[in-house]
């Protein structure tokens, strides 16, 4: 899970991009990247490990000139959290360009070995993002033209898709020709394009393009939200603001991931013409109808309480469903991190200790249903529910907008091991035994996918791996899932970043003129 912007520009693009960022924050907090392209036809490029407003100071943005440029925010799909491979990532041949991806490539590590056999580059890093920027660029070097136009950037990106598998929304700036931006052939990760009508400088009128993960920062920055970029298609936006869009890959069952509705995004954008807001309204209101099938009316409860954020919109019809009252009962502190993204458990725990607080008021006394989006690992919720129960709570239930998680994501979500999930090996009884919640509800996947279908009739599936083990690429095997298993442990985590406590913790590329 990261997010990724792109814009071409009649005027700087620096404090657009930069707001876009900020927009996306929530899509990944390890690390953030710019790099803009100026009239003298150089880069200016910053990165570093951190958020976005502690990567970019006023002295770093000044010298980010240029009216065209990329930006990223990143959280550690595969890899470490080095400043290495924080992103944007840049290759000088062919044209130079400059890349930012969301997702994950299923087939890396076969892909690696080939640049270097067909093209001799060398990958520098772990990232398959790097690796994604080489596939692309001996794509378009094969093509071997001076100048190229939207048709041999169409075709690379056609090469790009004959040999790459899994999941990526992807950005890439071509230096002094325009940005590219295609999407895998699945759409399992979002891209979606706007535009904005300004003034040329001359008299005239042209318009200005931007391409981004999420519709909220299209319209944040003031860019109409035209549409999605389509599975499989592309789009090529020049110098002077003038798009191209074209599909580049065979046609395949459009399945975006479900966990971007439960938990990814924000509420206010539109992804793949569905409303992120209005599906956690239906989630609700489906998740309300199984507890009331399940105990009727008789149900026990005197009030729900939202674990927030993201389940508040989920948590609201739920209890007007069950003609119960609705309450806020944690204050939130906005400036810790996402716990679902931090990696070691100690982080993550003592994150939760530090980020919510119980209102004793709305506890004492009171059978509390607590509303959650997912439990993944349980570290979030255990520590919740201790705070309900020391708070006063006389009994504690708990209702889940999605099913368990008990499948590893391999299309961009790191999550953790299977055997560290809670839902790993246990029934939903002895879920909620361990979490210590004297009854669980979860939703089932049929419901889940209906309250985000409801707002797009044209979309038949999703991609619900985390919840069913489907994988809609049909290349994830055992053998896969039990690599990428040790990869993603805690443990491992721990012992990989420590070998990097060292590393710079910013890049910078910038025109010294």
């Amino acid at each position: 899970m990261c997010g990724v912007v792109g814009i071409v520009s009649a005027s700087p693009v620096n404090q657009q991009i930069y707001d876009a960022l900020l927009a996306l924050q929530h899509r990944g907090q390890d690390s953030a990247g710019m790099v803009t392209w100026d009239d003298v036809h150089r880069l200016n490029l910053r990165k570093g490990n951190g958020l976005v407003r502690d990567v970019f100071e006023e002295r770093h943005m000044q010298r980010l000139r240029g009216n065209m440029g990329v930006g990223h925010v990143r959280y550690p799909t595969a890899g470490t959290s080095s400043a290495a491979e924080a992103q944007p990532m840049y290759v000088n041949a062919p044209y130079g360009i400059s890349l930012a991806h969301n997702g994950n490539l299923t087939n890396a590590a076969r892909l690696e070995m080939d640049v270097f056999r067909a093209g001799l580059r060398h990958v520098n890093t772990t990232s398959d993002s790097e690796i994604l920027l080489n596939v692309f660029a001996h794509e378009l070097h094969k093509i071997g033209v001076f100048d190229p136009g939207p048709e041999h950037v169409f075709e690379a990106i056609a090469g790009v898709n004959r040999r790459c598998r899994g999941a990526y929304a992807a950005v890439a700036m071509i230096n002094g020709r325009g940005i590219a931006a295609f999407r895998d052939r699945h759409g399992i990760r979002p891209l979606a394009f706007g535009v904005r009508e300004v003034e040329d400088g001359e008299g005239g009128r042209r318009q200005d393009v931007v391409v981004a993960s999420e519709s909220s920062a299209i319209n944040i920055l003031g860019f109409d939200f035209v549409r999605d970029i389509q599975p499989g298609e592309a789009i090529f936006i020049d110098l002077g603001g003038e798009y191209v869009t074209q599909r580049c890959a065979p046609a395949a069952a459009h399945t975006p991931c479900i966990f971007e509705h439960v938990y990814l995004a924000r509420e206010d954008s539109i992804m793949d013409e569905v409303s992120v807001y209005k599906a956690r309204l239906r989630m609700g209101e489906k998740l309300a109808q199984r507890i009331l099938a399940q105990f009727g009316k008789d149900h026990d409860i005197d009030v729900v309480i939202p674990i927030p954020e993201s389940s508040r919109t989920c948590a609201i019809p739920l209890a007007y469903a069950l003609g119960v009252k609705f309450r806020e009962g944690f204050v939130k502190n906005r400036y810790i991190g996402r716990t679902f993204i931090m990696p070691g458990q100690s982080q993550r725990t003592k994150s939760v200790q530090q980020k919510l607080n119980a209102i004793e008021l709305e506890f004492q006394g009171k059978n509390v249903l607590l509303v959650e989006d997912s439990i993944v690992r349980g570290t979030t919720t255990g520590e919740i529910v201790r705070q309900a129960r020391k708070a006063g709570a006389r009994k504690v239930f708990m209702a889940v907008a999605a099913p368990p998680v008990r499948y590893p994501n391999v299309y961009g979500i790191d999550m953790p091991a299977a055997h560290e999930f809670l839902a790993n090996a246990r029934t939903e009884e002895e879920i909620a035994e361990a979490i210590g919640v004297d009854w669980l509800v979860y939703q089932s996947i049929e419901d889940l996918v209906s309250a985000a279908a409801e707002g797009n009739s044209k979309l038949r599936r999703f991609e619900c791996s985390v919840f069913d083990g489907k994988y809609v690429t049909g290349d994830i095997d055992g053998d896969y899932l039990a690599h990428l298993s040790q990869a993603r442990s805690d443990t491992v985590k721990r012992s990989r970043d420590a070998e990097h406590v060292g590393d710079a913790t910013v890049i910078e590329l910038h025109n010294h003129a």
